[in-house]
């Protein structure tokens, strides 16, 4: 009976010990940590302005240790090309077309902002912060319903701090630092949101870098594209050979000095963006946060670098459409890290991707997808097509146009010029420059195009709210 006893009483401990640890193993998943997320916006940087793109002039180490140990999107879109839309559009996950935001009209709506990435997290507990451009309007009392911290900065580039000259994408990154050591007890999701590489409009000098970027490309002849031809700008249409992007590319391009003087001008920026970068992920690191900090990184549209004779973006072209686009996830194990990826993601993709890192439902009403599906590669049913707009407003040099893309063709059309439209093949012409819309046997495929436009337009209106 004693023998029994024993038994049964070192059984039960073993039941005990067991139930204990798998409670406790419960327990972790529980109270695991959410993780901290840096979501970096840098303005007019083209998705090939980094090395890891295979730019070999350009340095920019600190990104492309994001992009190599991370998720890597080699076929990233914005949908509206221009920075007012396309950060309505990143806060949102809503089309340009739906939220109706860029310069010249009205203030974002409020409802789209109470479904915006920030304000949902906000209210799921984590601390949210703004440091940089906003780039965006919002009715009073919306911007603090949305960031607990929004610290707003303006050029010019250059500044007096302390009575020492400082780079503006330095200082934002002297508050970027301040906000991750401020508050070490909840998650916090930072958006930073760089003003460059974006010139300086109205200096005549355009690109503005600190002293330790001087030296930085000297040495560098940057090469010019071969459809800066003159002869690919004669062959345009009469509107667009008088719109912005012409009168800009007089700023910055018209002699080959000026090429070579702006383009490393734009370098310099996006390599002082990038030693920010390397300060924040020392912090990080120092912090004790790297380990639990994933960094989401993209540029908020592409940019004309002499490309047909043209400076700034706002047009359909790939220049002016794609955009650098990297999640880092340290939580990730290596061997699920360092990919890259071809299918097409948008900066619609942003704010779903954000919310569901967080852990929190995301709105129905957005129109992108979360990029998670590609930790595991299940992407299967990705998309293979979208739609492109620009409406801004008010603006007779900057033509209003859209666009329909997928892996094979492009469509673009001009709304106030319908006698101009331009079809490529992007697997044959990746430069595009074979318009092969005015060829017979492309009719049917324009006119295809051209009803897949209007049907992107028909569904993204009907689901516009109204002010």
């Amino acid at each position: 009976m004693r023998k029994l006893i024993k038994v049964v009483s070192v059984v039960l401990l073993l039941v005990l010990v067991s139930s204990c640890k798998e409670g406790s193993q419960k327990q972790e998943v529980v109270v695991k940590k959410k993780p901290n997320i840096i979501f970096i916006l840098t303005d007019d940087q083209r998705w090939d302005a980094i090395g890891f793109a295979g730019n070999k002039i350009i340095k920019t180490p600190n990104m492309d240790e994001l992009a190599s140990a991370g998720l890597y999107f080699k076929n990233a879109f914005v949908t509206t090309p221009i920075c007012a839309a396309s950060r309505a559009t990143i806060l949102t996950g809503l089309y340009e077309r739906t939220h109706d935001f860029n310069f010249g009209k009205p203030k974002l709506n409020n409802e789209y902002m109470y479904d915006s990435y920030p304000y949902l997290l906000k209210k799921a507990g984590y601390r949210t912060g703004l440091i940089g451009k906003f780039g965006v309007k919002v009715n009073e009392g919306v911007e603090d319903s949305i960031f607990d911290t929004s610290i707003k900065t303006f050029w010019p580039y250059l500044k007096m701090v302390d009575g020492k000259e400082k780079h503006l994408a330095d200082i934002n990154g002297d508050h970027a630092i301040d906000f991750i050591k401020s508050d070490k007890d909840k998650p916090f999701c930072l958006s930073l949101s760089f003003w460059s590489p974006h010139a300086d409009d109205g200096a005549e000098e355009q690109y503005f870098w600190p002293k330790y970027a001087d030296s930085l490309y000297v040495e560098n002849e940057i090469p010019v594209p071969g459809t800066a031809d003159p002869a690919f700008f004669e062959a345009l249409p009469e509107f667009m050979k008088h719109s912005m992007n012409r009168k800009r590319w007089y700023w910055r391009y018209d002699t080959p000095e000026k090429f070579q003087k702006m383009v490393k001008g734009y370098y310099k920026m996006i390599s002082t963006v990038d030693s920010v970068i390397g300060r924040l992920r020392t912090t990080l690191e120092e912090e004790g946060l790297a380990d639990n900090t994933v960094i989401i990184f993209m540029g908020d549209n592409g940019y004309y670098l002499g490309e047909r004779g043209f400076a700034g973006k706002w047009l359909m072209h790939e220049q002016s459409l794609r955009v650098p686009m990297m999640i880092y996830d340290p939580r990730e194990a290596e061997s699920d890290r360092g990919k890259t990826f071809e299918e097409m993601v948008l900066n619609l993709d942003i704010a779903p991707t954000i919310l569901d890192l967080a852990g929190v439902e995301i709105p129905k009403s957005y129109q992108g997808e979360s990029l998670i599906s590609f930790y595991t590669d299940n992407t299967e049913n990705w998309r293979s097509s979208a739609f492109f707009e620009h409406q801004r407003e008010g603006e007779s040099l900057l033509p209003k146009t859209e666009c329909y893309r997928d892996d094979e063709w492009k469509y673009i059309r001009y709304e106030a010029n319908p006698e101009f439209i331009e079809l490529y093949n992007l697997k044959e012409d990746v430069n595009e420059v074979t318009n092969l819309a005015y060829e017979d046997k492309y009719k049917n495929l324009v006119d295809l195009y051209s009803k897949k436009c209007d049907s992107a337009v028909a569904k993204l209106m009907k689901q516009r709210r109204v002010n």
